[in-house]
């Protein structure tokens, strides 16, 4: 007979093989929510990442294109600066050429006034006496060596001045150089993208290279030098003027004196004339206020006196009905108002009263300025008189005398004749 044969191992029971399915399925299911929690992370993940980063790169182009921006204008600001100053230079050295032509000038003149007084050495016995033409010769030699020594100062001040200039020149174009490879570079990197064919990783790219400089003190270095280069510009500037007045003053030295002077006094004359003008004008308007506030502040006096009524017929009013018999005695609607309108009345009446004072103020303080203006319309008057005397006066160091004629006066409609004394002189 045969036997049934066992297979060796444990054996389950149906309640544990059903646990175990159920197990199974359990794990599946959070094996996949696991996994759809993690795919979901994943994706918002790599949503937030991509958004950043996009983010971070258009701040970054945008960061890079303001300082393209600013870097530019700098550079265009020291271009320009750099043709100021090549413009100043070329000035500057024309105007030291033109001193040096001067100075050679004066060396003819020297020559001219020694060979006079060599000739004069050649007199003899009684002629050889210090007459006005050699006191002339020596002060015009003086003069000449005066001036020669001005001008060889001028000159050797516009040389050292040229060598400032050349000098914030070169700093100047050092840093426009400097910024032309920035913006080059900077522009580069603004043409970058992830498709550029010459991107790579980089040894330590956020490392601070040796030499790095904090912005306010780039900033600061181009201001300094533009500032240097103007502020050499401006003293070449006034250096060019005053090798141009030493040149003049060596020409004709009292003819630019004495137009100088006259060019100050008929200036001082037309300010003068101004001034007066605007004194009256002021003095007209001051008055046209002046009046408008007496206007004024008799129409605020009227209304005080007008509202002075309206209360004195509301209090008469409140007065009559406090003598109401008995019940009739009541505060009604009518006893309200007329409260009411006292009580806006004083109000009324205190900031008239209030206004009127500021009034009195403003028009006392318009009395003051009127005495001040007509008072200074005085002085200038004075003022202006003796200017116009000196300016008919000067008028003889041009014109002979048996020509002058004085000018009337247009404040005295006086004429101006000149003194016995000065006739003499």
């Amino acid at each position: 007979m045969a036997s049934l044969s066992v297979k060796p191992g444990q054996r389950f029971t149906l309640p544990d093989w059903q646990n175990n399915s159920i197990l199974i399925s359990a794990d599946a299911e959070q094996q996949r929510y696991n996994s759809h929690h993690i795919r979901q992370e994943g994706r918002a993940l790599r949503n937030e990442t991509g958004n950043q980063a996009k983010w971070d790169e258009h701040n970054s182009r945008t960061q890079l294109k303001d300082r393209i921006t600013i870097v530019d204008r700098w550079r265009e600001t020291l271009a320009r600066c750099l043709t100021e100053i090549d413009l100043e230079i070329d000035a500057l050295t024309k105007m030291k050429e033109a001193a040096e032509n001067a100075l050679q000038a004066k060396n003819l003149c020297l020559d001219v006034a020694i060979e006079c007084l060599t000739f004069r050495e050649s007199r003899r016995d009684i002629d050889v006496v210090r007459d006005p033409v050699e006191e002339e010769l020596h002060r015009e030699v003086k003069l000449i060596e005066k001036t020669k020594k001005d001008l060889q100062q001028r000159i050797d001040d516009a040389f050292k001045q040229l060598c400032l200039l050349k000098e914030a020149r070169q700093q100047l174009n050092c840093d426009y150089q400097h910024k032309v490879e920035a913006l080059e570079l900077d522009r580069q990197c603004v043409s970058f993208n992830p498709t550029s064919g010459n991107i790579s990783f980089k040894v330590n790219p956020t490392r601070i290279p040796y030499g790095t400089t904090a912005l306010h003190e780039w900033e600061q270095n181009s201001q300094c030098n533009k500032d240097r280069a103007e502020a050499e510009m401006k003293a070449s500037v006034d250096l060019r003027g005053a090798i141009t007045l030493t040149i003049a003053q060596t020409n004709n030295e009292l003819d630019a004196q004495r137009i100088a002077t006259e060019f100050a006094l008929r200036k001082r004359i037309r300010d003068m004339e101004a001034a007066l003008n605007e004194l009256r004008w002021q003095e007209q308007n001051t008055l046209e206020e002046i009046a408008e506030m007496e206007e004024e502040i008799r129409q605020l006096e009227e209304d005080i006196r007008k509202r002075t009524l309206d209360l004195k017929v509301a209090h008469t009013r409140l007065e009559t009905r406090t003598y109401r018999p008995h019940m009739e005695l009541c505060r009604d609607q009518a006893q309200y108002g007329l409260t009411d309108e006292v009580q806006q009345l004083e109000g009324i009446i205190r900031v008239l009263q209030q206004k009127r004072t500021e009034s009195q103020d403003a028009l006392d303080a318009l009395y003051r300025q009127l005495h001040r203006i007509q008072t200074d319309i005085g002085y200038k008057t004075n003022s202006l008189q003796l200017d116009n005397k000196c300016m008919d006066t000067r008028r003889k160091l041009v014109v002979p005398v048996e020509k002058f004629e004085p000018e009337v006066d247009a404040v005295n409609r006086t004429r101006n004749l000149p003194r016995s004394s000065q006739l003499e002189l």
